[in-house]
This record gives C-alpha cells, structure tokens and sequence, in this order.
C-alpha cells in the first residue's frame, strides 16, 4: 500500500480554527439568536460572551424532513464541507454558527454555489 497523505491546506495564514458544537444547550442558545435564510439552508449565528469559549465554533444539523438517514447524512457532509472551506477564512472569532439543512435543496444545490450563499450569509451576519 501507498502512504496516504493528507491534502495540503488551503487555509490562509491568517485563518481561524474552527470547533464542532456538540452540546444541546449551544444549539438552542444559536437558535433564538441571528438567522438568515440561503436557498439551501438556514444559517443560526450568535456572537459569544467574553468567558465564553475562544474561536469559531460550527454545529450542523437535518431534521427528518430532510429525509431519511442517507439523505441527511449526505446534507450534512456538504455544509461541513463549505464551513470547512469558508469558515476559517469568513468567520468572525468569537461567533457560533448552526447551518440548518433544507429538504432536496442542500443536497441538490451546485457545491459553488452553497459556498457563495455561506459567504453571504456571513457577511449579513456581521454587518
């Protein structure tokens, strides 16, 4: 077998790192915060206070309207994969962001342009 290396970075220097939420009480305190509505999904933001926890935190989720256990697992792999690509880069330190799947539309929408609303989401978010 090969050695199997991982792919280089493609982070800025300046990219922040970014963290899994896991806790129900983060969601919910994301949930009554900033929303913004994209074609594919539902972006939660809400920036954390001073003792809170540092850097960008992310947490996903699909309910079952979404569909069954491949189509929200195939949903959720693609808003990982567009917060790992846009996140470290647009994200604000500080914030905690949820991307809320959509049923057919965030496993349907082109990748280029789930990436392009992720980014204008974060920019409303922040303005």
């Amino acid at each position: 077998m090969s050695d199997l290396k991982p792919p280089p970075s493609t982070a800025s220097p300046g990219a922040l790192s970014v963290q899994t939420l896991r806790n129900r009480p983060d969601f919910l305190r994301a949930a009554s915060a900033r929303r913004v509505p994209c074609p594919a999904f539902l972006l939660q933001a809400r920036e954390r206070k001073p003792g809170e926890a540092a850097g960008i935190r992310i947490g996903y989720t699909c309910s079952k309207k979404v569909g069954n256990a491949v189509a929200r697992n195939r949903a959720k792999r693609r808003l990982r994969e567009i917060a790992r690509a846009v996140l470290p880069v647009e994200g604000h330190e500080g914030w905690d962001y949820v991307l809320i799947g959509r049923k057919d539309a965030t496993a349907s929408r082109p990748f280029a342009e789930l990436q392009a609303d992720l980014v204008r989401a974060l920019r409303k978010v922040h303005k």
